[in-house]
């Protein structure tokens, strides 16, 4: 079974979405960890709310907001998954309607997935938040226009979708396209680095980390793109007063195991 790992705070519109996008999923096969990193309680209704009209398991895990701890409510929702495959999805993003099966299709022994995202503006993200419920169908008939408004950065990955295939594996650690908000690994291989690095606290670079130490565990990185896209909703941006330590603690960590 996939475990979808759901890293949320905070933005209970965008999780509603995000939730009834997963609700519409091909593949059913799946149960839901959200991994609340201290929203308050109009994310818990949005929460049982989704409970009593879906039959997908889903389980509310929450810690005390005292700043972005991002890494230690995601390593409870690893220890707390059911699944022997995690797929680590942000309740900013909503997912196509063949995305577990998709991310299924890639899972593979020994193998790590990063996938991608299509980026959504502020306006088209205004737009989506109104609606009384998310409709792919509804979304899809406008994504030409949306793309040549600036509503989409992308178009052709949401409509082309490609298969399994060595061209999609990376030869070595890059930074690039590494998005927390989009990533899938085997439960034990995430268990055997010690899941993510909890002494990364504060926006930034905890995914790159997370990757960088399972490819050290000669875990095979693997590009989700061109199947696995999510649709990013627009927010500001977060307080990165960390990352700049963040970065540089990933650094030191790919230095010294070139050395």
């Amino acid at each position: 079974m996939i475990s979808i790992l759901l890293a949320t705070y905070n933005w209970p519109q965008a999780l509603k979405l995000c939730l009834e996008s997963l609700a519409t999923q091909t593949d059913r096969h799946f149960e839901i960890i959200i991994a609340d990193d201290g929203s308050t309680d109009s994310t818990k209704q949005v929460i049982e709310q989704f409970k009593a009209s879906s039959s997908i398991a889903i389980n509310h895990l929450w810690q005390e907001d005292l700043g972005f701890r991002k890494t230690i409510i995601l390593n409870q929702a690893i220890a707390a998954a059911h699944g022997d495959y995690l797929v680590f999805l942000d309740g900013d993003c909503i997912v196509q309607p063949d995305f577990v099966a998709r991310h299924r299709q890639l899972a593979q022994k020994g193998y790590l997935v990063t996938g991608s995202r299509v980026l959504l503006n502020e306006k088209l993200t205004q737009v989506l938040l109104t609606w009384s419920h998310w409709d792919f169908k509804r979304f899809s008939t406008s994504l030409l226009g949306e793309r040549f408004s600036g509503g989409i950065n992308k178009y052709w990955p949401l409509k082309m979708k490609f298969s399994n295939g060595p061209w999609r594996d990376y030869k070595k650690f890059v930074w690039r396209r590494i998005k927390g908000c989009n990533m899938a690994c085997w439960k034990a291989d995430a268990e055997a680095i010690n899941g993510f690095d909890e002494t990364m606290t504060g926006w930034g670079h905890e995914d790159a980390d997370f990757v960088f130490r399972l490819q050290r565990h000669q875990i095979i990185r693997k590009s989700g793109s061109w199947a696995t896209e999510v649709l990013h909703l627009f927010h500001k941006i977060h307080d990165q007063s960390n990352a700049a330590e963040n970065a540089r603690r990933v650094r030191e960590k790919i230095l010294a195991k070139a050395m």
